[in-house]
């Protein structure tokens, strides 16, 4: 599904029976009644009366569908409740009591990656934190786009953010926009594809060249300073969360791509301190 279809998608009427929302995810995984019904260990014919109404599904079997179609959690509640059942998945705020181990180890994870930048941000990509390598990156940038939480994707495509700073411009946008463009079609989020068509409306230019093939990864080129410094990312989310805001939570952590740039991420670091 484009992104275009999944927006027109999600201008639609909103789904009331549970049945049009399993009908909208397994179309959406492309995926058959039949391929489905095996997945989840149920006939094809009770899964096609489910979906147009003749039957009701039990808690059980919305679990279960949901789980094979990798439904994200927050709408795990939404099929629930259009089932008529309580929602199964809470969302709390990180600073509930609940979430302090999950709190300690993001902030664990971000201060172990130093000398190196790491940041969390939420299902909008919006900032939730950061170590102290993230912030030299970003002097000079007016405080506009940095207010609480600011969006990490405008900030890296906005012509007053990073991307009059970022060497290879066309690639690493083309990068993200992949990105985004998969988180799209996996949750139809509006908010989500609404930032993808906003992204896409910033002027960056076409990717020139393929990707080089003796790379291994697609860096991100940064001037500071008058230099030029290289990172790789990996990303990182929490592997068997219940609770919505983790199941959304991602950490992006950067390492130096060459021996330059590990050497001056190590000088910020000693002069931070």
């Amino acid at each position: 599904m484009s992104a275009h279809a999944s927006t027109a998608q999600a201008e639609r009427s909103q789904p009331v029976h549970i049945g049009d929302h399993l009908r909208e995810w397994r179309q959406r995984r492309r995926m058959s009644q039949l391929d489905l019904a095996g997945e989840a260990e149920i006939s094809a014919r009770h899964l096609s009366f489910v979906e147009t109404g003749r039957a009701a599904p039990s808690r059980d079997m919305v679990l279960r569908l949901a789980e094979r179609l990798d439904v994200p959690l927050r709408e795990r509640n939404v099929l629930l409740v259009a089932a008529g059942f309580a929602p199964a998945f809470p969302q709390r705020p990180l600073e509930d009591p609940a979430l302090k181990s999950a709190r300690q180890a993001i902030d664990l994870v971000l201060k172990a990656h130093e000398p190196n930048p790491a940041l969390a941000y939420d299902r909008h990509w919006n900032l939730v934190s950061a170590n102290r390598m993230v912030a030299p990156l970003l002097e000079g940038i007016t405080e506009r786009l940095l207010g609480q939480p600011f969006n990490v994707l405008r900030l890296a495509f906005h012509p007053e953010g990073l991307a009059p700073r970022t060497v290879n411009l066309a690639e690493w946008c083309a990068h993200l926009l992949e990105r985004l463009h998969r988180q799209c079609e996996a949750t139809a989020d509006p908010e989500l594809i609404k930032l993808y068509h906003d992204l896409k409306s910033y002027p960056i230019p076409a990717r020139s060249a393929p990707l080089s093939s003796d790379a291994v990864a697609i860096p991100f080129k940064l001037r500071h300073d008058g230099e030029i410094l290289s990172f790789f990312s990996t990303t990182m989310v929490f592997g068997t969360p219940v609770d919505i805001t983790l199941s959304e939570l991602a950490l992006e952590t950067f390492f130096p791509a060459d021996e330059r740039t590990a050497e001056r991420l190590k000088q910020m670091a000693a002069a931070m301190s």
